[in-house]
């Protein structure tokens, strides 16, 4: 897939309201102060939380089952913290996609850059898993701080075509020679891998029975994505992981590339639960930035139910009840 280009057909009237709304977007990033984006983004994040009853509870429901040993009030206050920081994800994909690279860096802290140069130099290809923390945008600039590396995306393409142009703008600025690569082309993200190319691969979600097996993450049996090890096995290709986080402080970010040991030398059973155990203990160490706003354990094996269903019972139960008693 060619790099993105500018078409007419985005300035189509039915387009203007999405255009509209990304110049907010992008005036607000560039003339509000940072830590009026982190505070604003901060209370926008609670609202939403406040008017997605849907996603409020898929997000108390994921908490309670992660964190069963937290009081109710502890869950309340991560999941409130957790809400704030989805907020403050507007603003750091804004800065990621709209501001200069030189202001970007100041705000970046980088760590571990060094593997994946070492293996770039050495000519062998990467698959680069991601994690789904709301300063995910943050990464691409974070990553290429100070350094030039091949790094291809797997790419599912927004139905909104201005957004989608927007995005991609946005995320291949920060790597000359990034190029991405359509989620059903496996042949194509081999190729990438056998180049000496890194991919980057975001497995930490619920992608369906078929390709996936069970293993325990935060104690809960979860459908994990096999996907990951059978490419590396395919692309003869190493591992590594990058997370990209704010600071405690919310002076900035940490973007920090992990290594991966012994995965791809099993089979895919352990590579799942050594993917898992991985991204458990990442989330463990900055728990209220994770997007614990998906259905991360929607899949179930055979004979259970579905966690979701049983933690919309309650409110639909009062639904019901209300309605019966209006005249």
């Amino acid at each position: 897939m060619g790099r993105p280009h500018f078409s007419i057909a985005l300035l189509h009237p039915r387009h203007w309201p999405t255009w509209l709304a990304i110049g907010v977007w992008w005036l607000a990033v560039q003339v509000l102060p940072f830590r009026w984006q982190m505070l604003l983004g901060g209370w926008l994040g609670l609202l939403a939380g406040k008017l997605s009853q849907h996603r409020r509870i898929i997000a108390q429901k994921n908490i309670a089952l992660c964190f069963p040993d937290l009081s109710e009030t502890e869950r309340e206050v991560l999941y409130r913290e957790s809400m704030k920081s989805v907020g403050r994800g507007l603003f750091d994909t804004g800065i990621a996609w709209f501001w200069s690279k030189q202001a970007i860096n100041k705000r970046i802290e980088s760590k571990g850059q060094q593997h994946l140069k070492r293996l770039q130099e050495q000519n062998v290809g990467v698959l680069f898993i991601g994690l789904h923390f709301t300063s995910l945008e943050i990464s691409g600039p974070g990553v290429h701080k100070g350094q030039h590396f091949l790094i291809d995306g797997v790419y599912r393409p927004h139905r909104n075509p201005v957004y989608d142009y927007i995005q991609r703008k946005g995320r291949e600025r920060h790597g000359p020679d990034f190029k991405v690569v359509p989620r059903a082309e496996v042949r194509s993200m081999v190729k990438c891998l056998r180049k000496g190319r890194a991919l980057s691969y975001l497995p930490d979600q619920d992608y369906g029975p078929k390709h996936s097996v069970f293993v325990p993450f935060f104690g809960v049996s979860t459908a994990v994505v096999t996907a990951p090890s059978q490419l590396v096995k395919m692309g003869r290709a190493a591992v590594l992981a990058y997370r990209a986080v704010r600071k405690s402080d919310l002076s900035g970010y940490e973007v920090e590339i992990f290594p991966l040991e012994g995965y791809g030398a099993g089979d895919t059973a352990q590579d799942a639960s050594l993917l898992s155990e991985f991204i458990e203990t990442r989330i463990r160490e900055h728990p209220a930035q994770y997007l614990w706003v998906h259905r991360r354990f929607k899949t179930r094996p055979d004979g259970q139910r579905d966690f979701y269903q049983i933690a919309h019972l309650p409110w639909l139960k009062k639904r019901r009840r209300s309605r019966s008693r209006a005249p």
